[in-house]
């Protein structure tokens, strides 16, 4: 199986882990893929200006 099987289960303990396993990858993925990107590109309109 995978974490979304194991976040639905209704166990005690890996449920809420499963869930901050998916939290953190989603994050993480959201980062790398938006927030970097934006950091370079105000970081070279900064320097094309000065």
């Amino acid at each position: 199986g995978g974490l979304l099987p194991l976040a639905m289960e209704g166990s005690g303990l890996y449920s809420p882990l499963a869930i901050a396993i998916i939290g953190g990858l989603v994050t993480s993925t959201v980062l790398s893929r938006v927030a970097t990107p934006v950091m370079y590109w105000l970081t070279a309109r900064g320097e094309e200006r000065g």
